[in-house]
């Protein structure tokens, strides 16, 4: 019997989607954290990860960061436009354009607080390859960094895992398919739109990994 209990970090993504299907029984994940920052996506992120966390069967918290909106100027929160996927020919200018301050390192110690308190022995986030060649905090090397720091700032001793850590879109659309992960489920998108706009540079990733897997389906089914 797995007597491990683990923690993830869950916006309703691609990512964090098949990080939770690939390790749910395995780490014995009981809660996931949602993050609302006044990203134009929030509403409908919450709405799949609360669908998500149903058809798992776990708990659901979101968690308010309405301070983060006002000391950032990222095109998620900021009125100006979001990267188009024509963008990602040029991913620096694309990474600096939807950039959050710290994200990743905030939402992970918040996390680490949650572990320290509840005796979570892991926490799961979608950092993968594909993402870490723009954003440093997709990094192995970053990760690694959080679990040194755990080390002195909790007395658990959270370890971080990042299931999808080797693998590019293509590879996690793969692996949902592999393991009949519920696709339908995903919610990617950046814009506020009601569902997928199709365009921006996170539906462009899904949309072209999903093409690159035969995928035909949930073409269909995400992006109408």
């Amino acid at each position: 019997m797995n007597m491990s209990k683990s923690i993830i970090l869950l916006s309703g993504g691609l990512d964090s989607l098949v990080s939770l299907g690939l390790k749910k029984e395995e780490l014995n994940v009981e809660i996931a954290l949602t993050f609302d920052y006044g990203q134009k996506s929030v509403n409908k992120e919450i709405e799949a990860s609360e669908k998500i966390c149903t058809y798992y069967n776990i708990k659901h918290k979101i968690i308010k960061l309405d301070w983060l909106k006002e000391i950032t100027h990222t095109s998620l929160v900021a009125s100006k436009d979001i990267p188009s996927g024509k963008e990602l020919e040029n991913p620096q200018e694309s990474a600096k354009s939807v950039w959050v301050p710290n994200r990743n390192g905030l939402f992970l110690n918040i996390a680490g607080c949650f572990a320290d308190s509840y005796g979570y022995d892991y926490i799961l986030i979608g950092a993968n390859k594909e993402e870490a060649g723009t954003f440093s905090d997709n990094t192995k090397e970053f990760i690694d960094r959080v679990n040194s720091e755990f080390e002195f700032s909790t007395e658990k001793h959270p370890k971080v895992i990042a299931p999808l850590i080797n693998c590019d879109k293509n590879d996690i659309v793969n692996l949902a398919l592999e393991h009949e992960i519920p696709l339908e489920m995903v919610m990617s998108c950046y814009q506020d739109s009601k569902g997928h706009c199709g365009v921006c540079e996170s539906c462009t990733r899904l949309k072209k990994a999903l093409n690159n897997n035969n995928a035909e389906k949930y073409i269909k089914i995400i992006f109408g």
